[in-house]
């Protein structure tokens, strides 16, 4: 059974993160040594990783299919690599409807081989920034401005993966949101060569949800900040459904959520994500919100992940 994520994660000096805190030394312990132990492969082609260290919810993906598209557009030849995981079939089903440059692997170092056999020229690491075993040649941290760090602590009593000081190991932060003078001060004082960038997601069917009582369904990282897009562009959410991340839903409940669409005439919007888990059943009156991401400054971002290339060669 999969739980939703816990509120106290995003509450400092919360009496649950404090009670949790001493599994979390070990945790950060554990991660000290594995680092120490472990020596990082380098590969032939270059490794560009798009990861994070707040558990889920931060955009890896949807950034990953964005730097595919543009670097094909500059004539490269990239692929996305993804851990298999059989429960995370959602979001592959989402990377190859919008790429076809997607490799599987239950091992990555294996999946990085298997891209430089068929001559791919770089891959796209969708998560592994705490795979300590590649050696990446430029990493990409997303955050989400809701949430940033969160109450700042690692799993179990917050929803780090590891801590903030490990982004001395990356060159790009990414934020979704608005700019944050305070983060952006706090992070360069960690490392003080990052670049830091901003996007935004960019709703483009809208229109189509315009005028309608909506029943809103997530079942990601971190629905609110689904929920905050559909308010902020101007539409009213009469229910919100909320899901765990990567939720397998049956057909009992999804036959349970059209009758109540049905009974209070709602239209049902949810996110692609969710979306392509239950396209294969019968979805009337089922819509996602179809988004685009958006990259501030983006030709200074793409011209930093090309000199990698010219680097790398």
């Amino acid at each position: 059974m999969r739980l939703n994520k816990p509120k106290f994660w995003d509450t400092k000096n919360n009496f649950t993160s404090i009670l949790l805190f001493p599994l979390s030394l070990i945790v950060l312990i554990f991660i000290y040594i594995k680092k120490k132990i472990t020596k990082a492969i380098k590969f032939n082609i270059p490794i560009i990783c798009v990861g994070n260290i707040y558990i889920g919810g931060t955009g890896k993906t949807p950034t990953s299919i964005f730097l595919v598209k543009e670097l094909v557009r500059l004539g490269k030849n990239p692929v996305i690599l993804r851990k298999f995981y059989r429960s995370h079939k959602d979001e592959h089903n989402l990377i190859k409807k919008k790429v076809s440059n997607l490799i599987l692997s239950e091992n990555r170092i294996d999946g990085i081989r298997k891209a430089e056999r068929e001559k791919y020229d770089s891959v796209i690491l969708d998560d592994g920034y705490q795979d300590y075993k590649i050696q990446k040649d430029l990493s990409i941290l997303c955050f989400n401005q809701n949430q940033l760090v969160g109450n700042g602590l690692v799993l179990p009593s917050g929803p780090l993966r590891e801590s903030l000081n490990s982004i001395v190991s990356a060159q790009i932060i990414l934020i979704n949101g608005k700019k944050n003078e305070a983060f952006e001060k706090k992070i360069l004082n960690i490392n003080k060569n990052l670049e830091i960038f901003y996007s935004s997601y960019k709703p483009e069917n809208i229109d189509q949800f315009k005028n309608k009582k909506l029943l809103a369904i997530a079942g990601i990282g971190n629905p609110d900040n689904f929920f905050q897009l559909i308010e902020e562009n101007g539409l009213n959410i009469n229910k919100k459904l909320v899901f765990p991340d990567h939720y397998e839903f049956n057909k009992t409940e999804i036959q349970k959520i059209k009758n109540e669409a049905r009974d209070n005439n709602y239209q049902i919007i949810m996110t692609e994500k969710d979306y392509f888990k239950i396209k294969e059943s019968d979805i009337d009156n089922m819509e996602y919100l179809k988004v685009s991401l958006e990259i501030t400054d983006k030709e200074k971002f793409i011209k930093t992940i090309q000199n990698l290339y010219d680097k790398k060669n």
